[in-house]
C-alpha cells in the first residue's frame, strides 16, 4: 500500500514538471566551493588580461581549424562497396574417416596448418597403431600442418586409453 502512495506522489502532475524543465532557457551552473570561488577572484583581481583573453573571440584560432579538413570513412562501407577484399585464406577439404558416425561434424573447409578434432583423433589412433608408418613429417605433409607443431602434437597428446585392472578383467571374464 506504501509503495502505490509513493508511486502516486511520484507520478502527480509529470506531464507540467516536464514542460517547465524543458521551458526553461539554460540550466543553472553547479555552485562552486567556496575555496574555488576565492581563487578564481584573485586571478581575475590580479590579471584583468585573462578575463579578455577567455571570451574574446580568436580569429587567427578559427581561420586554423576552418583549414583543417578530415575524411573520415567507414571500413565497414569500403568492404562492402568491394573497394578492399580481405586475403582468401587456403582452404582444404577435411579427411573424413569411413564408419565414423560418432563424430559426423559437418566442416567443409578447414583452413591450412590446422586440423578438426576428427583428424586430431585418426592422427594421433593411426601414429599409436603404426608409428613407422605415420611419422610425423608424413602427418605434417598430409594434411598441411607445421612440422614443429606435428611433433608437439605427437609428444604431448595421447588418444584415449581405457586401463582395466586384473580384478576388473576377471569380472568381465566371469560373465
Amino acid at each position: 500500500m506504501g509503495s502505490s502512495l509513493v508511486r502516486a506522489f511520484r507520478n502527480f502532475n509529470v506531464e507540467n514538471r516536464a514542460h517547465q524543465l524543458i521551458g526553461k532557457d539554460k540550466p543553472s551552473v553547479a555552485p562552486m566551493h567556496p575555496g574555488t570561488k576565492e581563487a578564481v577572484q584573485t586571478v581575475m583581481s590580479n590579471h584583468p588580461d585573462v578575463q579578455d583573453k577567455v571570451y574574446k573571440k580568436d580569429d587567427q584560432l578559427l581561420s586554423r581549424l576552418r583549414d583543417v579538413y578530415v575524411d573520415s570513412t567507414d571500413p565497414l562501407q569500403q568492404e562492402k562497396s568491394g573497394v578492399t577484399l580481405p586475403k582468401q585464406e587456403d582452404l582444404r577439404l577435411p579427411k573424413h574417416m569411413m564408419g565414423n558416425e560418432l563424430f559426423d561434424i559437418s566442416v567443409d573447409n578447414i583452413p591450412k596448418g590446422k586440423i578438426s578434432i576428427v583428424e586430431t583423433l585418426t592422427i594421433l589412433s593411426n601414429h599409436k597403431k603404426s608409428p613407422k608408418t605415420w611419422t610425423a613429417e608424413k602427418i605434417a605433409g598430409e594434411y598441411g600442418l607445421d612440422i614443429k607443431d606435428t611433433k608437439s602434437l605427437l609428444e604431448f597428446f595421447t588418444a584415449f586409453e581405457i586401463k582395466m585392472s586384473s580384478k576388473d578383467k576377471e569380472k568381465i571374464a566371469e560373465k
